[in-house]
């Protein structure tokens, strides 16, 4: 299995990179659209949402980053949007108003998790494609650093209800992964910040991450399954490949404008 992940990453890490680097930004959003498409139905396979709610949500997802990549100051106007007309397809499609509000829930949450999310991906590609691979590689040596150190010196579980296996020290080995990504990254492909900014940027990579990650372990443990898919051989469904990313790419904008890095 180990084998297989790494087949795998060796592979598609080149062409992954080609693409965000050096094609233009519109083919990253088309990318970002089939990677939603992916997760989403991943999280509603989790949660049994079928039938036109699901096609729906599917339609609302793609309305939300398109909407946000042309307009990303209406991204607040579409999300608000689509959850009314969920809540209204749910008044009229189901009579009986029992079990309304966990009908409802799944639908908006999916909605807000996956497409939401990503849009801000949309916004840093706008600012240079080296902040995407800023942000996968960091968070990517926030989640190795956290295995390894978890793994070989882990002891004390950090929240054993919602992922047995993550320890403290893995907690505090995603934190020196995400400070030390961002610090070579920055020596590498983004010189224009200093080097106490990348310390910055890398340790809340490294606090974010993990919690993400901790997010969709507790959406897994809820849905009683162990992994969101099983669409990459050898690494589990898409959404478990970008748990993390869900909730750095937000934190990483937010960063980058209060740098004013734009």
């Amino acid at each position: 299995m180990h084998f297989k992940r790494l087949i795998v990453a060796a592979v598609l890490l080149p062409v992954l990179y080609f693409y965000i680097m050096y094609l233009p930004h519109g083919y990253f959003f088309f990318l970002l659209i089939l990677v939603s498409l992916i997760a989403m139905s991943e999280f509603y396979h989790m949660y049994r949402v079928t039938g036109i709610f699901r096609y729906v949500c599917l339609f609302l997802g793609i309305s939300i980053l398109g909407v946000s990549y042309m307009y990303h100051d209406h991204l607040m106007d579409i999300a608000a949007i689509s959850v009314m007309i969920l809540m209204v397809m749910r008044l009229l499609l189901k009579r009986d108003p029992v079990t309304s509000l966990a009908d409802i829930a799944p639908l908006i949450v999916g909605l807000l998790y996956v497409p939401f999310l990503f849009s801000f991906q949309a916004e840093l590609r706008k600012i240079g494609p080296e902040w995407i691979i800023f942000l996968y590689a960091s968070v990517w040596a926030s989640d190795s650093m956290a295995y390894y150190i978890g793994k070989g010196i882990g002891k004390r579980k950090l929240y054993r209800e919602v992922s047995p296996n993550k320890t403290v020290a893995g907690a505090a080995g995603s934190l020196i992964g995400g400070i030390t990504g961002a610090l070579i990254l920055r020596a590498l492909i983004v010189p224009q910040i200093t080097a106490p900014a990348a310390l910055f940027i890398g340790a809340t990579i490294g606090i974010i991450s993990i919690i993400g990650d901790l997010i969709e372990s507790m959406f897994k443990r809820d849905a009683g399954v162990k992994d969101s898919g099983i669409i990459i051989p050898g690494h589990g469904g898409i959404l478990d490949k970008i748990d993390g990313s869900l909730f750095t790419g937000p934190v990483l904008y937010w960063v980058l404008t209060a740098f004013g890095i734009k």
